[in-house]
């Protein structure tokens, strides 16, 4: 397999100029330092949002897709998604912590996950 120097370079380059162009955007559009309304509402409300699309998106694996599927024959891979969600939420309004509940959970799952 032979690698052009050329097309390596213009990659690197283009990648470049989007991170440049990502990153410097925000400054040019709100160089008066107030954000618009809308921005402000989003910033607010998608981070909830996303973590309920997350949640239900991690919990469809509960829903029977195939006719032999029955909770008894899953009852650990059950378990290792609905209890380390339960333990996310504890943390998470005990501690009020989103890294020690996303960390915990996550944990929780892989050893739970291993163990089944």
């Amino acid at each position: 397999m032979t690698v052009d120097i050329w097309a390596s370079l213009a990659s690197i380059l283009a990648a470049g100029l989007v991170t440049l162009a990502c990153r410097a955007t925000p400054f040019l559009l709100f160089r008066q330092g107030k954000i618009p309304p809308l921005l402000d509402y989003l910033q607010g409300s998608l981070p909830p949002i996303v973590m309920t699309v997350l949640v239900f998106n991690s919990y469809k694996a509960l829903i029977p897709l195939a006719p032999t599927w029955t909770f008894t024959t899953a009852p650990i891979e059950a378990l290792a998604l609905v209890v380390p969600g339960i333990l996310a939420a504890v943390l998470q309004s005990w501690k009020g912590n989103a890294l020690l509940s996303i960390a915990g959970a996550t944990l929780l799952h892989m050893a739970m996950a291993r163990l089944g």
